[in-house]
């Protein structure tokens, strides 16, 4: 009996100590995609400043986030490859490094051109540490222990855009619009220590020979894209042109697909897609639900500020509350998950949250200000728990042989769903205004916007449906009859 006491004590400690370390690494690799993608969404609010110390119009400083966008879209197919080639860390390492000294050279920028290259290297670096961080957090976490860990590392996707343009406007106003760069320098030197003294050195067998025309077609597919979905949200090109680059990314997509199905040592395994959970979690309903849910912090300023006549003060005010409610969701996600299990928290809580965005439409001027705190507050909750949710049933099933290409996939359809939420938000403002016959976007232009966009992410959650009652039960904890 000692001895079997023993046996489970000490299997007991070792879960504990597994469990301890996936969390840690987590949260190590979270504090470098905070970096990222505050970087991605602090800037935007400082490009007239920018623009006026190089001596250029406001609307060029846009090429450098396009620069960004579009160098990251390039060389995420390639980052998996990477990270079995050299080791999944020192791929980590050194994407960390180059960010920060890109965000160097980005704030030390004398011109346009100087600030454009640096933001070039800055998407390169970014295209590594998003894929490989999350294989990191997958190869340390127990299966136990994947929803605490994919709960760390999804913050910074979720606070990120709320805070970043209330930050980047602050830095700009009271110090200046370098700093929005330079801050990225300690926290990247705190990452690559964290990383070095936490995250284990573990290798695979090897990656094989590079696959070059899988990396080029992948390459261009999801860049043209980008680029397509980029330029019609913006209205930075013709409807043809845009039009061509759409078609083009598709066409390259297709044939990067037939290509990887056909040679034998593809850069990018499609097995995932076989798997329903990975299949519907990030390609269909995911990425429908995703694109909802991204479409909030695009929408949720501009109709604060453009359809109620809110001040810049006001509408950060709103989006700390709906940045609250992000915050408020971890604390009880892993016990939702627990009880109900990852079908029922899916379809329930995506409709909750998609429902919640087409709340939104009801708001007016007249609607009183703790209804629309409390339903921003709530939006919050909820999309906290679903991007948790889709994030970790996601890489429930996935093996170890899988996890690379898996993780890459994922990182280039989210890619792909958070330009589709903004560009589809845009497409539906400018129909209802030129439907209207109007100059100028008025709230009944926001209405339709959050109507559609709410109701096609509750259409989508419904999907879900199709999945198992004990669906990812292994990860989630959860027992039928529970």
């Amino acid at each position: 009996m000692t001895t079997l006491s023993n046996d489970t004590d000490s299997n007991s400690g070792e879960a504990s100590t597994a469990a301890n370390r996936s969390r840690i690494v987590a949260l190590v690799v979270a504090v470098s995609f905070f970096m990222q993608m505050l970087d991605g969404t602090i800037v935007i609010t400082s490009l007239p400043q920018m623009g006026l110390d190089f001596g250029v119009p406001a609307v060029s400083m846009s090429i450098g986030l396009t620069v960004y966008m579009l160098t990251m879209a390039a060389f995420i197919p390639l980052s998996g490859w990477l990270g079995d080639r050299f080791g999944a860390r020192n791929i980590f390492m050194a994407a960390i490094a180059i960010f920060t000294l890109a965000s160097l050279f980005c704030g030390l920028a004398e011109s346009l051109g100087q600030f454009i290259a640096a933001r070039a290297v800055q998407g390169f670096g970014a295209a590594l540490m998003n894929p490989i961080g999350r294989v990191i957090v997958l190869k340390n976490a127990p299966k136990s222990e994947l929803v605490n860990a994919v709960a760390l590392i999804t913050w910074p996707a979720l606070i990120a855009p709320v805070i970043g343009p209330v930050l980047g406007s602050f830095i700009t106003t009271y110090f200046s619009w370098q700093w929005n760069f330079l801050v990225n320098i300690p926290i990247g030197i705190l990452g690559l220590v964290l990383v070095w003294m936490f995250v284990p050195d573990q290798r695979d067998d090897g990656a094989g020979k590079l696959d070059i025309p899988g990396f080029l077609l992948s390459a261009l597919g999801l860049t043209l894209l980008l680029a397509g979905l980029e330029a019609f949200t913006h209205g930075s090109a013709a409807l043809p042109l845009i039009g061509l680059l759409l078609a083009g990314g598709v066409v390259f997509g297709v044939v990067a697909t037939w290509h990887f199905q056909r040679v034998a040592n593809p850069l990018l395994d499609l097995s995932p897609f076989k798997i329903q959970t990975f299949a519907l979690s990030t390609l269909s309903a995911g990425t429908a639900v995703r694109l909802s849910i991204n479409a909030m912090p695009f929408l949720i300023p501009l109709s604060l500020q453009v359809g109620f006549g809110l001040d810049a003060i006001a509408t950060g005010t709103y989006l700390l509350v709906y940045f609250a409610g992000n915050l408020a969701m971890k604390s009880v996600t892993t016990r939702l998950l627990r009880r109900y299990g990852f079908r029922t928290v899916l379809v329930v809580n995506g409709v909750l949250a998609c429902g919640s965005i087409a709340a939104c439409a009801a708001l007016s001027r007249e609607t009183p200000e703790a209804i629309t705190l409390v339903l921003f507050f709530f939006a919050g909750l909820t999309r906290s728990m679903q991007f948790t949710a889709l994030n970790t049933i996601g890489f429930a099933d996935i093996t170890p042989a899988q996890r690379s290409s898996a993780s890459t996939l994922s990182s280039m359809l989210q890619q792909i769903s958070m330009l589709l939420g903004v560009a589809v938000a845009a497409a539906v403002l400018n129909i209802s205004e030129t439907a209207r016959g109007a100059q100028g976007m008025s709230i009944t232009d926001f209405r339709w916007a959050f109507l559609v966009i709410g109701l096609l992410g509750v259409a989508a959650s419904l999907r879900f449906l199709s999945l198992s009652r004990d669906a990812g039960s292994e990860v989630s904890g959860h027992r039928l009859g529970n």
